[in-house]
Formats: structure tokens, C-alpha cells, sequence
């Protein structure tokens, strides 16, 4: 600010003030000295951050001061977007480029008392179906009494909506009808986990038929 302070009354285009005592204020809020004023400027329109990075600790246990410390910095800058990525298992923070990401590490450490590592962030992919296929399967168990068995055939297909459409044109009762929620929570579970590299299947169709 500089070592002399002058008060004004008001401030025009151009000029550059200092104010205090200022709790909830934040980027594009309209200041106004009258209460009653109903003035509401545009606001900023503010550059989306695409470039990502995934933050490690260099300690054991600071995952809850790092993202209490990211929190009250991403107060100040608008342009920097944070998210603990379930998948990944990864903190991840998005910023403008790889200088404004440093700034913040800075920060964390001068301001925060704590100190991190950066990674290349896991791109979090996804499988899905190219085209039709009829498949069956059958389930045999022998535990004593009278045994386990189960027998179903599914036709697949591409779908529009993101997770699973589940249908069914079972006829005479082969496949009873209390069976159906169990087929499809097995696709559920099946879908997590994926089928050619691991990853969550989406966009399914699955018809249960006989």
C-alpha cells in the first residue's frame, strides 16, 4: 500500500483504493457508501481453467490443512477450480498454466505451513459398447441340499443415456420375475469395474430375455 494513506470521499475510473473491515466481500461484488442503492454492475467474465495438475503431500496427514488452505485461496482467485477426484483417488487442482499452479504451491507453503508435490493428474476413462451382441451365462453351485443353478441370456446394445437402460421380454417364465433386480444389480456391479481395461462401463442397453 505505501508507508502514506490518504482519505477521499470517492473514487472515479481509473483510480486504485483501499478499503477495510470488509468480511463477505468478493470478486464481482458492487460496493456501494448508500444502502439503498440498487446498482449492480455486469461481471467480470472470467477465463476457464483447463490445465490440471494433481497434488500430493509431502507429509503424511496434511490432506486436511492442504485442502482448508486451497479453499481460502481459491476465495482469491476465481480462476483456480479444485476437486478430489473419486476415481483417481487424486487431489486435483485447474488453473490457467503451470506458473499460476506454482504461485499457488508457493502460497500453501508461506501461508499454510505445508508443502506439496505435483503430478501429471490420471485421466479417468471410460469403456462403452460399438454394437449389438446377444450373450448367455450360466451359474452352477453344489453346496449340499439342493445346489445352485442359473441360466440367462441378455442381448447388449449401444444406449443414449449415460449409465444402464435395463429392459426385459422374458416369456413363460423362465427367468422368474423375482430375479430381475438381481440381474440387473449384477450389471450395475459389473458396469463399476469394467470389462477390457477396468474402467466404469456407460451408455448400455441390457435386455433380459429367453
Amino acid at each position: 500500500v505505501g508507508t502514506k494513506e490518504t482519505a477521499v470521499d470517492e473514487l472515479a475510473y481509473g483510480d486504485i483504493g483501499v478499503t477495510v473491515k470488509l468480511v463477505n466481500t468478493n470478486i464481482n461484488d458492487t460496493l456501494s457508501s448508500d444502502s439503498s442503492s440498487k446498482i449492480k454492475y455486469a461481471p467480470i467474465e472470467l477465463p476457464k481453467p483447463y490445465f490440471c495438475m494433481a497434488i500430493v503431500p509431502k507429509e503424511k496427514g496434511d490432506e486436511d490443512k492442504i485442502s482448508s488452505g486451497i479453499s481460502r485461496l481459491l476465495e482469491e482467485d476465481y480462476t483456480l477450480k479444485y476437486h478430489n477426484n473419486p476415481e483417481t483417488k487424486q487431489m486435483c487442482i485447474y488453473g490457467l498454466g503451470d506458473t499460476q499452479i506454482d504461485v499457488l504451491c508457493s502460497r500453501l507453503k508461506n501461508r499454510f505451513g505445508t508443502s506439496i508435490e505435483l503430478e501429471p493428474a490420471k485421466v479417468p476413462y471410460r469403456e462403452t459398447i460399438k454394437k449389438k451382441v446377444q450373450v448367455e451365462g450360466k451359474h452352477k453351485k453344489q453346496s449340499g441340499g439342493h445346489g445352485q443353478y442359473g441360466h440367462v441370456k441378455i442381448e447388449f446394445s449401444p444406449g443414449e443415456e449415460e449409465g444402464l437402460v435395463f429392459s426385459e421380454s422374458v416369456f413363460g417364465g423362465a427367468v422368474p420375475k423375482n430375479f430381475y433386480p438381481a440381474v440387473e444389480k449384477g450389471l450395475q456391479e459389473s458396469m463399476a469395474k469394467g470389462i477390457l481395461a477396468g474402467y466404469p462401463v456407460i451408455r448400455l442397453k441390457a435386455n433380459l430375455y429367453d
